[in-house]
């Protein structure tokens, strides 16, 4: 005699439905990451401005030896404790990120091409993100996730954005500029994954300032000099930006972006970057007076647009 058992042991459910406090979770995420990207949105236009000063060197480079102070005296007033050596090899991949690659090919590439370029190109970071979270975090996007991706990598190397946009402002072929932006991309990227991943258990003010404090030793006897020389024909405008870029970008606003990450998870939160290019452009626009052209709006708009598509597709983590 065969017994059948109850229905609903029977019928399961696919997926858990999302609790309040995850939604709550992710929706702190997301915005813990707006404000990150609200603090990095004007980093390429004051970079700009600060390189017809400073060399690209002292720019990049260089604001990372002020920050590094600045990180010294919160980890010495909290009194943390010096991280362990699986801790420490990533927060040395961090420092080549986000301390030395992402400011130093930026400031070079600024030096060559108006920012309005540059935000351009940074418009992949979401998609470089997700890709270094595979690697580094264990996070698995779905295929409608990977779909919007190729979509916008086809539309970059097929110049709907990079080479059109460069001939409508007077550029008429691809330049270093434009490979030490993907460069720039790339850098960031990594230390985005790595760096999110490692918030989860030391918080994002942790990662950035051990990031910061390790760089330290390896830049502070090349660029104190060249900095200081470069510093005393600044004028108060170059003075404010090098501040900035050193304080926000380089420091307070990797507080949230780095807790944003944390939370919410790399991928989901790195969505928030898609709002970069635009900020970027409108603030190159009224600090720089870059014109406001159709084909850097149309070019980012379309990068966008095809990656933002999978926006809203699942990620699940490794386990």
């Amino acid at each position: 005699m065969s017994t059948q058992l109850p229905i609903e042991k029977q019928v399961l459910p696919k997926e858990q439905p999302i609790t309040p406090d995850q939604l709550h979770t992710e929706k702190m995420g997301l915005l813990y990451g707006f404000i990150g990207v609200l603090s990095f949105s004007l980093t390429l236009p004051v970079t700009k401005m600060v390189v017809t000063v400073l060399s690209p060197l002292s720019a990049g480079l260089g604001r990372a030896l002020i920050a590094a102070v600045l990180a010294a005296l919160v980890l010495l007033l909290k009194r943390v404790p010096f991280p362990t050596w699986q801790e420490t090899k990533k927060l040395f991949l961090v420092s080549a990120g986000v301390v030395a690659g992402f400011p130093f090919f930026s400031s070079w590439a600024m030096e060559r091409v108006p920012a309005t370029h540059g935000a351009v190109i940074i418009a992949l970071l979401p998609l470089a993100t997700a890709g270094a979270a595979i690697f580094f975090s264990g996070e698995r996007p779905t295929r409608k996730y990977w779909i919007s991706s190729v979509i916008a990598c086809v539309t970059i190397l097929a110049c709907v954005t990079i080479l059109a946009y460069a001939i409508s402002s007077g550029f008429g072929a691809l330049q270093w500029a434009d490979l030490a932006l993907l460069g720039a991309v790339i850098s960031a990227a990594i230390g985005y994954a790595v760096g999110g991943e490692l918030s989860k258990t030391m918080g994002g003010w942790q990662v950035i300032s051990w990031s910061l404090i390790f760089a330290f030793p390896f830049l502070v006897v090349p660029l104190t000099g060249p900095l200081l020389t470069d510093l005393k024909q600044a004028t108060w405008p170059v003075w404010l930006g090098f501040g900035y870029i050193s304080v926000i970008s380089m420091f307070l606003g990797f507080f949230a972006w780095y807790h944003g990450l944390a939370i919410g998870g790399v991928s989901k939160v790195s969505q928030i970057q898609y709002l970069q290019p635009f900020l970027s452009i409108i603030a190159a626009w009224l600090l720089l007076s870059e014109p406001l052209t159709i084909g850097a709006v149309l070019s980012a708009v379309i990068v966008v647009l095809a990656v933002a598509k999978g926006r809203k597709a699942s990620v699940q983590q490794k386990a």
